[in-house]
């Protein structure tokens, strides 16, 4: 059995007939998934109760006999006691079994395990009890394995980065490494840079902090958060250079590509007396030299006279560039929309994409029929996408010609969206009723004719209700 796979109850099923079949439990389980445990515990548990036959081919296997429906075969495979990884981890489930005497004699081989080997114990062990914490009777060895960590901390240390991707597991040895204060701000700071998890990161950030603050400057820690991947992390370094006597170098930080860190970039410029919105000006002085994000930092200073000066950059040769500009201008509300609006066929998905969100509140000044056109299947999918997104907005029949239009576009999101869009029917709310009462301008011809076209998204019921409801023929 391959692992990485999910382990539910009809994997745990499996691993039961591999285990039955005589395969060792360390060809057959996942000693590093606890999801593989409780899959198998359930399903023992569910196989044993169709007879007696397949119970007593249960009581035979020593993985299947700890998770044995009858509590005193799960009793007496305890009792039996053994040595391998994967007794250890059933043991665990049996701390929360429902019948008190098993729970408890598990409950007291576990402590006497803890005890004899907590390295081995808390390395192998700890994911699986954390996850079986969750229960009301879970709860006992979860504090158990809480109060060794701490009564030991160099093993949670000794455990960092060491469990992988289990999440719960890395929280609790970095939060016991945290309190006791094993890491210096170079340390601290590494593990905020190099760590995957959200939580993590603002954890190791700020302890990196608050040990300079502390324990006085360090440099290397500094550059360390300011090249980290996450920018909560860089955020907390641009927050240090002012302790660290180099705020002149936040201004270099305005042009980031996360707004968190050039929020605290702009907070600390301010803060050393400099002018953001200057600084900002000159980085976008030179269009040749012109990086994406500067237009924005120039954007999120909040000035309206800045609008001319992103408005020339709307033709910049640099897609970034363009795609920020217009990015700006929406911020700014200042979108000039007529020079905007071709910018929907620029070869680059990301401008496209921004100049649809900047036309949306204009949506319906722009004309119907050349946003259909941009529809066609000959041009690029950001084109379509970008256009169809204009044209919804425009509600009533418009929303639903588009909507038809690309049932049966060549790219799957495209079609989901408009399927989806039919199936809300949002397009109702705007149908011009008095025309359709009076037939003017073929308006009941065309909705007829749309509506068949996607039968196949609503049912017969449905369908007749809506076309009863719009006078048009069952």
């Amino acid at each position: 059995m391959g692992w990485g796979k999910r382990w539910d109850t009809s994997a745990g099923r499996e691993a039961v007939g591999h285990l039955m079949r005589g395969l060792p439990a360390s060809h057959v389980l996942d000693f590093d998934d606890p999801d593989c445990w409780t899959a198998l515990d359930h399903a023992v548990r569910e196989l044993g109760r169709y007879g007696s036959e397949p119970a007593d081919r249960l009581r035979a296997q020593p993985e299947t006999a700890l998770c044995h429906p009858d509590g005193r075969v799960r009793e007496a495979a305890l009792a039996a006691g053994g040595s391998s990884p994967a007794f250890w981890h059933l043991t665990v489930i049996r701390c929360a079994d429902w019948v008190e005497p098993v729970r408890l004699r598990a409950r007291r081989m576990l402590a006497e395990h803890l005890r004899a080997e907590p390295e081995a114990a808390l390395r192998t062990l700890t994911p699986l009890v954390l996850r079986v914490g969750r229960r009301e009777l879970g709860v006992w060895a979860r504090e158990l394995f809480e109060e060794t960590l701490r009564a030991a901390p160099h093993l949670a240390l000794a455990r960092l980065g060491g469990f992988g991707r289990d999440t719960a597991a890395r929280r609790l040895v970095a939060r016991v490494v945290l309190d006791h204060g094993l890491l210096g701000a170079r340390e601290l700071a590494r593990h905020a840079a190099d760590d995957l998890d959200p939580v993590l990161w603002r954890w190791w950030s700020d302890a990196a902090l608050a040990a300079m603050a502390a324990e006085g400057p360090d440099d290397e820690a500094v550059d360390i958060l300011l090249g980290a991947h996450a920018p909560l992390v860089r955020s907390a370094g641009v927050t240090a250079l002012r302790r660290a006597g180099r705020a002149d170098e936040a201004a270099r930080h305005l042009t980031d590509r996360s707004p968190l860190v050039r929020a605290c970039a702009r907070w600390l410029v301010s803060g050393s007396g400099g002018d953001p919105h200057a600084a900002c000006t000159e980085l976008c002085a030179d269009p040749g030299a012109l990086v994406p994000w500067a237009v924005t930092g120039l954007a999120e200073c909040g000035r309206r006279e800045d609008a001319a000066l992103l408005r020339g950059f709307l033709t910049h040769p640099v897609a970034g560039v363009r795609a920020q500009a217009v990015a700006g201008l929406r911020l700014l509300q200042a979108v000039p929309w007529e020079d905007v609006h071709p910018l929907l066929d620029d070869p680059s998905a990301a401008v496209a994409r921004e100049a649809a969100r900047a036309l949306l509140p204009f949506a319906r000044r722009l004309p119907a029929e050349a946003l259909l056109a941009r529809l066609s299947p000959e041009l690029p999918a950001h084109t379509r996408r970008a256009a169809f997104r204009l044209l919804k907005a425009h509600g009533g029949v418009t929303q639903l010609r588009a909507a038809v239009r690309l049932l049966s576009d060549a790219d799957p999101g495209v079609r989901r969206n408009a399927a989806a869009t039919v199936q809300e029917r949002r397009w109702l709310e705007e149908l011009p009723y008095a025309d359709l009462r009076a037939d003017e301008g073929g308006v009941r011809a065309e909705l007829d004719a749309l509506l068949g076209r996607c039968t196949h998204l609503f049912s017969d019921y449905v369908m007749n209700v809506m076309r009863g409801h719009l006078g048009l023929r069952l």
